[in-house]
């Protein structure tokens, strides 16, 4: 059955009360195909699945560990070090079995789509496994196996800073020289298919030396993949830059290089009114991750400013101390209105609901980090039906969903999930929830007598 009927049905251009569609694998969904046929009725609130726009798998088993105190001035920078000697740890059964776990958690809450930002690539020592893509594809059959779908971002990383210091020992299993890196890639690529797209990230500015991102920019020209790129997340790496080339990072991307819509800037926390309205300009993403951001005391993205610039925004959940879109969003609108000392801050003359408006900007942003300049505009056969049942949506109409959605706590609304126009999350579980969760625990008691 791909026939389907919805009480209201989320669209860009809002909701469609009584909606036939029809949801075919590949080619997504289609209210003008409905005319024939008796439809299956999916629910009262069907939306499009949301897009996480960064994630590091592996550190989902890690939460919760880096959260004592072990140094006076504790920061990213101190976290870095708990991360490092777990990411030791990881091997390829490892990284499945940690990532499968996530991916039906992620499912579970409503995001239908991942971009993996993978930069964990070689054996602890630095060497390559027989295979170099050994880690890469076990990201990929923990996606296959779970269901979501895939933009996958191997990751170059190849200095310990801007000013050119070489990689740590704990930190070589991500290194990669650029003709390797482009091999990873190009390997990977003859692996893609409906439910998975290969683009590249760069890890930082300060971990890839200006000629070796020339060079992977050269070589992907052309292209209308995603792009992604972790920056200006923290004030010293600011002011490295500017230390050390003479500019904001954000700034020296833009003179640098081909900013567009291939483009994800992951973080950009700490940028000027310029930056801000040039990367708004420009067609990029800021893929922005209130949960991690807070967690490791990054700060805050100037949100109003860029929305109202027309800036490209989309959501992840990056170390996964939280896997909720409904979270992410809600604390990307509350940290907003901590630092204004006022509610209700990201709306547009349009759009008065917070809710709606941060559900279409993340919606319609992740599309563009998953898919780069080949985003559709148009909802794909990725699917959330609202459970209508729940207390929390006694007596709530379309205009007010979202918002309850996304304003009324923790509990999980999310009923049924479709990706790709195949049912993996049904009556809020997904078919193999207890198997992948049991092997998850098998795992973390190995770590857990390695650490």
């Amino acid at each position: 059955m791909n026939l389907y009927s919805a009480e209201h049905l989320w669209t860009p251009e809002g909701f469609v009360a009584d909606a036939r569609f029809r949801v075919r694998a590949g080619l997504g969904l289609d209210l003008a195909q409905a005319a024939a046929g008796t439809p299956a009725s999916i629910g009262r609130f069907v939306l499009p699945g949301l897009v996480n726009a960064h994630s590091h798998a592996f550190q989902r088993a890690m939460a919760g560990l880096a959260e004592r105190r072990g140094h006076e001035e504790d920061s990213f920078w101190t976290w870095r070090d708990v991360m490092y000697r777990f990411a030791a740890l990881i091997g390829p059964d490892e990284l499945y079995a940690i990532a499968a776990q996530l991916y039906v958690e992620m499912l579970e809450a409503g995001y239908t789509t991942v971009c993996e930002f993978h930069y964990l690539h070689h054996q602890p020592d630095g060497r390559p496994y027989d295979d170099p893509a050994e880690l890469s594809l076990a990201l990929l059959a923990a996606a296959r196996d779970t269901g979501i779908a895939m933009t996958l971002l191997p990751v170059l990383y190849m200095r310990g800073g801007f000013d050119g210091r070489p990689l740590q020992a704990r930190q070589l299993r991500f290194a990669h020289d650029v003709d390797a890196y482009l091999g990873l890639l190009q390997s990977l690529r003859s692996r893609e298919d409906a439910g998975l797209r290969v683009g590249m990230a760069l890890h930082s500015l300060r971990a890839v030396p200006v000629d070796a991102m020339a060079s992977v920019l050269a070589a992907e020209q052309g292209h209308r993949r995603p792009i992604h790129v972790h920056i200006a997340e923290q004030v010293p790496e600011v002011e490295e830059c500017l230390a050390l080339r003479g500019q904001r990072p954000v700034d020296w991307l833009h003179r640098h290089a081909e900013v567009d819509a291939r483009w994800t800037l992951v973080h950009a926390t700490h940028i000027d009114a310029e930056e801000t309205g040039r990367t708004a300009a420009s067609g990029a993403t800021v893929a922005i991750c209130p949960s991690t951001e807070a967690n490791l005391g990054d700060g805050l993205f100037p949100l109003k400013a860029f929305l109202d610039a027309g800036g490209s925004m989309s959501i992840g959940s990056d170390s996964h101390v939280s896997i909720s879109p409904v979270e992410e969003l809600r604390w990307l609108e509350y940290g907003q209105r901590l630092r204004a000392q006022r509610r209700n801050i990201a709306v547009a003359p349009a759009q008065p609901s917070v809710g709606v408006h941060l559900f279409e900007r993340a919606w319609r942003g992740g599309l563009r980090s998953a898919f780069g300049s080949a985003a559709p505009e148009v909802p794909r056969g990725d699917l959330i039906v609202l459970d209508d049942a729940h207390p929390l949506l006694a007596g709530r109409d379309a205009s007010q969903v979202i918002d309850t959605w996304i304003f009324s706590g923790n509990r999980p609304l999310v009923r049924d999930v479709m990706v790709d126009g195949r049912w993996v999350v049904r009556d809020g579980r997904h078919p193999h929830r207890e198997q992948i969760a049991a092997a998850f625990g098998r795992v973390m008691a190995r770590l857990a007598a390695s650490m």
